[in-house]
C-alpha cells in the first residue's frame, strides 16, 4: 500500500521595493486579479491574501505595500508596519528586484528580510532586459548582500518560471492541512475587491494629475440572482480634488465607473448598476483613528 504525500501550506509573504511587480506576480500565480496593478507606486496599501491550491500544496501568498522609506506620514508609517508584521507571519518570504535595476528602495528591504525565515530572490520582468548576460554580475552582486536561499528569474506577464517558483517555494513549505477551501482565491471579500478595483482605475485614468490621498468605499451592496446594485464613495482630501478626478464634463468619473463596472461584473459573473461618487475628508490620510475607520489595518 503506497503512503499518500503529505499535504503541504503555509503563508509566503512578496515584498520589494514600491512597483517591482509584486502584485502583478500574486495576480499571476493565483491565475485571477485580486491585487490591483499601477504602473505608479504605492497602489497596494493592504496586506492581501491571495490562495491558490494544487494537488497536495496550498500557498497562501501575501501580497503587501512597498515599503516606504522617502515620506513619513500615517499612511506610510500603516503600510510599512503591514509589510514588517508580514514577514515575522510567514513560512516563505519571496524578494522581488526589478531585472538590472537595483535602488536605494532595494537596499533599505535587504536589512528587514528574517535570516531565520526561506529567503527567495525573484527576479522580476527578465523579458524586458536586452541583454541576458548582464543578469550573471546582477545577480551575484545581490547574493553578496544576503544568503537567499534560491534565486528565480522569471516574467509574471509572460508567465515565464512561474512553475519554477511554486516548485521552490513548494520545497520550503511545512506540511499542514488547507486552511482555506480548494476553490478559494483570496481571504478578502468581493465588497473589498470591488472598491480596489475601483481605486486601480483612479490611478490609472488620474494618477498623473490626482495625489495618493484618495481611497474608495463601498456604502451600499445590493445583490440577487438579477444582478448587483452598488453605491461606492470616493474619499478625497480636498475640495480641489474633486474637479480633477471629475474631468471635463465629468468625463474623467463616467470612465472610472465604466471601466470598473466591467471588471466587477466579471468578478460577480452578472449585471452591475454601479454608482460611483466623491466625499471631501480633510487630512484622511495623515490620520491613524481615520484610516482605521476607513478599513486599513
Amino acid at each position: 500500500m503506497t503512503q499518500e504525500t503529505p499535504f503541504k501550506t503555509g503563508f509566503i509573504a512578496v515584498v520589494g521595493r514600491p512597483n517591482v511587480g509584486k502584485s502583478t506576480l500574486t495576480n499571476a500565480l493565483i491565475g485571477s486579479k485580486i491585487s490591483i496593478v499601477s504602473r505608479k507606486a504605492q497602489t497596494t496599501r493592504h496586506r492581501i491574501h491571495g490562495v491558490l491550491t494544487r494537488d497536495r500544496e496550498q500557498f497562501v501568498f501575501v501580497d503587501t505595500p512597498g515599503f516606504q522609506t522617502r515620506h513619513g506620514g500615517a499612511m506610510n508609517r500603516m503600510m510599512n508596519r503591514v509589510v514588517t508584521q508580514a514577514l515575522a507571519d510567514v513560512d516563505v518570504v519571496l524578494h522581488v528586484v526589478e531585472a538590472g535595476k537595483w535602488s536605494v528602495g532595494d537596499d533599505n528591504i535587504v536589512p528587514l528580510l528574517p535570516s531565520s525565515k526561506k529567503c527567495i530572490l525573484v527576479i522580476s520582468k527578465v523579458d524586458t532586459l536586452k541583454n541576458k548576460n548582464e543578469m550573471f554580475d546582477f545577480v551575484g552582486k545581490i547574493m553578496s548582500k544576503f544568503s537567499y536561499d534560491a534565486v528565480v528569474p522569471l516574467s509574471a506577464v509572460k508567465k515565464i518560471q512561474l512553475d519554477t517558483l511554486l516548485d521552490e517555494i513548494s520545497r520550503r513549505l511545512p506540511e499542514g492541512e488547507p486552511m482555506f477551501e480548494e476553490d478559494a482565491l483570496t481571504d478578502r471579500s468581493i465588497r473589498f475587491i470591488a472598491a480596489e478595483l475601483i481605486r486601480e482605475k483612479i490611478f490609472r485614468l488620474v494618477g498623473d494629475e490626482l495625489p495618493y490621498a484618495c481611497t474608495v468605499v463601498i456604502e451600499k451592496w445590493e445583490e440577487d440572482e438579477s444582478g448587483a446594485h452598488i453605491s461606492a464613495c470616493v474619499v478625497v482630501e480636498r475640495e480641489s480634488h474633486k474637479p480633477i478626478l471629475l474631468g471635463a464634463k465629468g468625463m474623467h468619473m463616467k470612465r472610472i465607473a465604466s471601466e470598473a463596472r466591467q471588471d466587477i461584473r466579471e468578478l460577480l459573473d452578472k449585471p452591475v448598476f454601479l454608482e460611483v461618487y466623491i466625499k471631501v475628508r480633510k487630512g484622511w490620510s495623515d490620520k491613524e483613528s481615520a484610516l482605521r475607520d476607513l478599513g486599513y489595518e
